[in-house]
């Protein structure tokens, strides 16, 4: 039997887990390692060909005698983690698939991949991964119509689910609330109508975009990262305009730059005292020092708002003008209000998520200008099988599957960007009912 190591349990690995575990007949054996020896046990259960076991990473000899007695290892550790599994792997000569955006310290090893003649894949997740795939796909068929891209925009969000979304914010955490907190710290660069665009952190959230979502309506867009790194990715050098986003409700990004203008997201200093402070003293903080001033009219009189807006309402809900103590010693500002968040955006029993991605295409074919949208919404079926774990772990699986079975002959440091990836992957996405919906409109 060949092993499949997977090495991480947590959320994003549900999904996964279940699908090798399913298809593993007798011909697969699913080895499951996490730091917590529990968690691995709960998503293996009592399954004939599937095996858990406690795993530490930084045990340089457990990392690679595991690695060495499998056939292909996946990695869900945190991003972080993933190159210390990618450099036993190349010593050892085995392939890795990860659902991570691709790093600098995975991308030195492409030679020594390649000489090892083995794979390490990476971004094979929803975003990155079906985005990639799914947008190279239609890219490639535009191109066999005789089309000639002129401008692509993809966007994607992981949000909760229509009925869900009950507080004034509209959103709930769907995946790792650290990222949601630091979102937006790198900028973002694009291209627009042939030039290009920068916009920094203090205004990431102030410059949206409106898109709308058949039988959802209008969503807001933010945008996400470098796009232009992704010109060489596609191969896409002579477009107008490309560009990546992030997406949420309307309403949102007014509210959050609220906490990106008052310095709320800083995560480069810490606080003093912060076991002792209250969530009103970490708000006023951040304001000037007006002892006869309550903290919320203060606030509202710096962020040009009434005391009695929606914009407040939103705030207070929160609990941020709370005399709660923080209780948490040594925590820097993001910390604090990623603490605050947590305590009121976790989804409650009975909560569905929902990823929603959209793509623009603008192209030109026979002097006609046209827009296609490609669009995926799926929604997940509680909040253990989320749409996020799923549609993360269902690709990454797919891939390996490819991989392990031999369909996939390239080498070195790679991503699903390969009509022998993306197009099986896709078609097979479809039978879980992830899939997407295409619409055409003439531009001229």
């Amino acid at each position: 039997m060949q092993t499949i190591l997977i090495l991480g349990a947590g959320l994003s690995s549900t999904s996964l887990i279940r699908y090798f575990l399913d298809y593993s007949g007798n011909h697969w054996k699913v080895r499951v390692g996490d730091i917590n020896l529990e968690n691995a046990r709960e998503k293996v259960k009592d399954h004939p060909n599937g095996e858990a076991f406690s795993f530490d990473v930084h045990n340089i000899d457990q990392r690679r005698r595991e690695i060495e007695n499998a056939h292909i290892v996946i990695s869900l550790l945190p991003a972080r983690m993933h190159h210390l599994v990618a450099e036993s792997c190349v010593e050892i000569g085995i392939n890795m698939v990860t659902a991570s955006y691709l790093s600098p310290s995975i991308r030195a090893l492409d030679s020594a991949a390649r000489k090892k003649g083995i794979i390490l894949m990476s971004e094979c997740g929803v975003d990155p991964g079906i985005d990639h795939m799914s947008a190279i796909q239609m890219i490639q068929r535009i191109e066999e119509e005789g089309g000639e891209l002129l401008a692509f925009e993809s966007s994607t969000g992981g949000l909760v689910a229509p009925g869900f979304e009950n507080n004034p914010w509209q959103y709930k955490f769907t995946w790792n609330p650290r990222n949601v907190v630091l979102a937006g710290k790198e900028g973002a660069r694009f291209l627009h109508n042939g030039k290009f665009k920068y916009i920094p952190y203090h205004k990431v959230f102030q410059r949206t975009e409106t898109i709308q979502v058949p039988e959802l309506g209008a969503f807001e867009v933010y945008g996400n990262r470098d796009s232009l790194t992704y010109r060489d990715t596609y191969g896409l050098h002579n477009l107008q305009t490309m560009f990546r986003g992030t997406i949420r409700r309307p309403g949102f990004c007014e509210a959050w730059d609220i906490f990106v203008q008052l310095g709320a997201t800083d995560d480069t200093y810490v606080m003093e005292d912060t076991e002792n402070m209250t969530y009103r003293e970490f708000i006023n903080r951040f304001m000037a020092y007006q002892i006869d001033i309550p903290v919320e009219t203060k606030l509202a009189r710096y962020l040009g708002f009434s005391e009695d807006s929606s914009m407040m309402k939103r705030l207070q809900w929160l609990g941020i003008f709370d005399d709660r103590k923080i209780g948490i010693p040594g925590l820097t500002p993001a910390r604090v209000l990623q603490k605050i968040l947590e305590e009121k955006w976790e989804l409650d029993p009975g909560d569905k998520d929902m990823i929603v991605m959209q793509h623009q295409f603008d192209y030109m074919k026979e002097g006609i200008h046209t827009k296609r949208y490609s669009t995926m919404v799926f929604i997940g079926q509680d909040t253990r099988h989320t749409a996020m774990s799923v549609t993360v772990g269902l690709p990454l699986a797919m891939t390996a599957r490819r991989i392990l079975e031999g369909s996939f002959n390239k080498t070195g440091v790679q991503l699903p960007i390969h009509p022998q990836i993306y197009n099986p992957v896709l078609k097979e996405l479809e039978d879980y009912q992830i899939k997407f919906v295409e619409e055409e409109v003439r531009i001229s």
